[in-house]
């Protein structure tokens, strides 16, 4: 048994919201569910518009998958949907230079399959906090190789840019994670406007004082939001019974 909640926010500061997100309890294509977050960039409205139609091209592209294994499907849909954001962008004026992260997850039973591209996050989140998915970025990249701090990465002037994205280039590259899951333990798919507002171990004890996914998810968004919601928010929270 699944239970998901989503939200999205627009956040204190910004006149739309970019970040799009699905997902489904059921089956989609050979995938017993499907979750994906979304978070767009470009000018004017062409970040809101890269983020929708990639996930509608996810959706598409898995419902439509003959394979088996998650990760080819992942792969495949991935890399479609760079191909349909690069063919708009170029054909449609003010588009150009438009892109999206995005996040992808499927659970099979206990085990929960990932996929990412940029810097929007999955967290598996229990008696502790752990990221799974990797940040795209210039920044998480200085602090792979130790030019700075983690803490000095938080408040780093450089920390929109990411050096990974859906329609940035002709060809993407998702990395893709396996994570067993145990009991209690919930997936939290988000955006950065959620992590760039609160520090992890933050975010674990919000989410332990609310009652269920939905309070939870309600929590985390009115939190970011008094830190400053600097971006739009989103948050889908994935918990399932009798692991």
């Amino acid at each position: 048994m699944i239970k998901t909640f989503l939200i999205t926010d627009i956040g204190r500061k910004r006149k739309t919201n970019q970040d799009f997100v699905y997902t489904s309890e059921e089956p989609v294509g050979n995938l017993p569910n499907l979750f994906i977050v979304a978070d767009g960039m470009g000018g004017h409205n062409a970040g809101d518009f890269a983020s929708k139609l990639t996930v509608e091209t996810l959706i598409s592209e898995i419902s439509a998958s003959f394979e088996k294994n998650p990760v080819i499907i992942f792969d495949k849909a991935i890399s479609a949907a760079n191909q349909v954001i690069l063919k708009k962008a170029a054909e449609t004026p003010g588009m150009e230079g438009m892109g999206t992260t995005v996040v992808v997850a499927t659970c099979l039973g206990r085990y929960l399959q990932v996929a990412n591209v940029g810097d929007s996050r999955l967290y598996v989140v229990g008696k502790e906090i752990r990221q799974i998915t990797q940040d795209h970025s210039l920044v998480e990249e200085m602090v792979r190789v130790g030019t700075i701090s983690r803490e000095e990465a938080r408040n780093h002037p450089d920390k929109n840019i990411i050096t990974r994205a859906i329609g940035a280039m002709d060809t993407v590259e998702a990395d893709h994670f396996a994570v067993e899951l145990e009991d209690g333990d919930i997936v939290l798919m988000c955006t950065d406007g959620l992590t760039n507002m609160l520090e992890d171990e933050e975010i674990r004890m919000i989410m332990e004082g609310g009652r269920d996914i939905v309070e939870k998810a309600q929590l985390l968004v009115d939190a970011a939001n008094a830190n400053g919601g600097r971006d739009n928010i989103s948050v889908v929270l994935i918990e399932q019974a009798g692991l």
